[in-house]
């Protein structure tokens, strides 16, 4: 795998010395994704995640991002194993990757544990042997590491956090989470874990800080089931519901509601069909022989009788929902009476495709149920008064927010200050940063390299900025392929020259122009005549400064120009 990376960054941080521990996160200070973590104490290394972000607006092409790595493989031999906190993209996305180049055990609870391994069959990568999956309570030893998984909440079951004892202090990691009284599995998260660490004493907090800004407290689970259930109980048609393929708990309250009314489910969607299957593989989607059905059956059901468990809850083109709206579906058609449910909240981004993927369920006489007002999506991370309960019941000695944009970090800083956290023992970092730690003392004393690797289809680090670049130019102004023909020997002119226009301008419309810019390359060519038309080079940057300049003066617009010279 070749590394190309986004910037420059300073030399690489020594390893900390005896008595001292460094945090150093790769991914997940400042943006939303791709989280992965490191923690060193003497000669061990242990990853905390190994996530993966999806590309933005301004990444053309592009299909996922990955962290620069480049401080782990120039320390792999000292990394003890990769623990993950649950099985949400952004935290095991990749490991596909990173398993190729250290090959190192993985620790998760069994369904994230699932996930990986589904992930890895994909991608044709084979677990360490030592790789097993670990229920809370449970403790693994990786060097002078010691890891302990709780329990949290969150918006996928066997979602965990991490208690990571060693010779310098013991480290609290939250994971994602928030705290839900009333879960949907029954199991609430283990508050009198937390208050018996904070109560032996922690030396460095690692939370999660996504909704940092948000008041109060983050809503149930069981509030959207009840939501789900009333409207599947009204609906006279089929109910269609989408969400993220990890949501088990939501689909299992769909299921339960489907149940209750008489009704039997269908899973659409790839990605949706593996992780149902993985749950009831594991236990975790439980219900009577003959609830589940293939969609062919349900196509020949009473419409009264069927739910439809779908992807495309964030309007994605390719998925199962977005395909039935365009009527593209190979075997879903939308009918007038169905009832559709967008169990999400649009991530950031892609609000103008959920948007378009409604507007065509409505065209087609579909009902559509979405937004946050509608009640049918709650979050799945803690808001500001479950970020001080953790706080407060883990009481650290140091304090690093994680998990989100810097607004996020400087917002949850401030409620560690408020709760009566020490301001100087609370660090706010980003990407790279080194937190080094000693018993009494916290500071950040470097940087590692960090940044992004693009992934574009088979491609991993060969799309860099400059790419990325010209890609942009392309999509904004189009390309103009200028083909001159030269004499080997005289360096003279012979044909041309002609020009191609590609997403730039129609050439019948635009005859004239094109003419214009043949007989501008032609003059400018011919002026060189005699001087240096055997230099290529030279040849090219003429073409390209002569016709850049007339095309921004006729049309303000800047294509992307290609000389291309043919030897005759």
């Amino acid at each position: 795998m070749r590394l190309l990376f986004e910037r420059e960054v300073e030399p690489l941080a020594s390893r900390p010395g005896p008595g001292k521990l460094q945090f150093i996160p790769l991914g997940g200070l400042g943006e939303i994704g791709k989280n992965l973590a490191l923690l060193v104490v003497n000669q061990d290394i242990i990853l905390i995640d190994a996530g993966l972000a999806f590309p933005e607006e301004d990444m053309p092409g592009i299909d996922i991002v990955l962290p620069d790595i480049t401080y782990l493989i120039e320390n792999k031999e000292h990394v003890r194993g990769i623990f993950l906190t649950h099985g949400h993209e952004d935290h095991i996305g990749a490991l596909p990757y990173i398993l190729r180049q250290i090959n190192v055990p993985v620790y998760g609870a069994p369904l994230t544990m699932g996930m990986v391994e589904m992930k890895l069959q994909e991608h044709q990568v084979t677990l360490h042997p030592k790789s097993r999956a670990v229920t809370p309570g449970e403790v693994v030893r990786a060097g002078v590491f010691s890891v302990e998984f709780f329990r949290v909440n969150h918006s996928i079951p066997d979602a965990t956090g991490l208690i990571i004892r060693n010779p310098v202090g013991t480290v609290v990691h939250t994971g994602d989470f928030k705290f839900d009284q009333t879960p949907v599995d029954g199991r609430v998260a283990e508050f009198h874990k937390l208050a018996q660490v904070g109560q032996e004493g922690v030396l460095l907090l690692l939370s999660d800080s996504t909704n940092a800004e948000r008041p109060g407290y983050t809503p149930s689970e069981k509030t959207v089931g009840k939501m789900l259930d009333s409207i599947i109980e009204r609906a006279e048609g089929r109910v269609i519901v989408a969400s993220f393929a990890s949501q088990v708990h939501r689909v299992r309250q769909v299921v339960e509601a489907a149940v209750r009314h008489g009704r039997r489910v269908a899973v659409v969607g790839r990605s949706m069909e593996n992780v149902v299957q993985k749950a009831i593989d594991l236990g975790y989607l439980d219900f009577p022989a003959g609830t589940w059905i293939d969609v062919d059956e349900a196509n020949k059901l009473p419409a009264h009788q069927v739910v439809i468990v779908s992807t495309g809850s964030q309007g994605e083109p390719m998925s199962a929902l977005t395909r039935m709206s365009t009527a593209d579906h190979r075997k879903v058609t939308i009918l007038a009476g169905d009832t559709v449910i967008i169990s999400a909240t649009a991530i950031p981004g892609n609000e103008k495709y959920v948007a378009r993927t409604v507007d065509n369920l409505y065209r087609l006489g579909a009902q559509v149920v979405y937004g946050r007002e509608a009640g049918i999506h709650v979050s799945g991370h803690a808001c500001q008064e479950e970020l001080k309960l953790m706080l407060n019941l883990v009481r650290p000695q140091f304090f690093v927010p994680v998990h989100g944009e810097y607004r996020h970090l400087v917002h949850h800083a401030q409620l560690a200050r408020d709760v009566g956290i020490d301001p100087s023992h609370i660090l706010i970092g980003e990407n790279g940063t080194v937190f080094e730690f000693t018993k009494t003392t916290g500071a950040i004393v470097g940087q590692v390299q960090s940044g992004k690797v693009l992934v574009d289809g088979m491609g991993v680090g060969d799309v860099g900025n400059i790419v990325l670049r010209d890609r942009k130019q392309l999509s904004n102004d189009g390309i103009l392929i200028v083909v001159v023909g030269m004499d080997a020997q005289s360096g003279l002119m012979v044909t041309g020259p002609d020009i191609v226009s590609r997403g730039f301008v129609y050439v019948r419309e635009s005859e004239a122009l094109l003419d214009e810019a043949r007989q501008r390359v032609k003059t400018a060519l011919t002026a060189m005549e005699g001087n240096n038309l055997s230099e290529w080079s030279a040849i090219k940057s003429q073409v390209r400064d002569t016709l850049g300049r007339f095309l921004w003066e006729r049309t303000k617009r800047r294509p992307m120009i290609l000389p291309i010279i043919i030897e005759v």
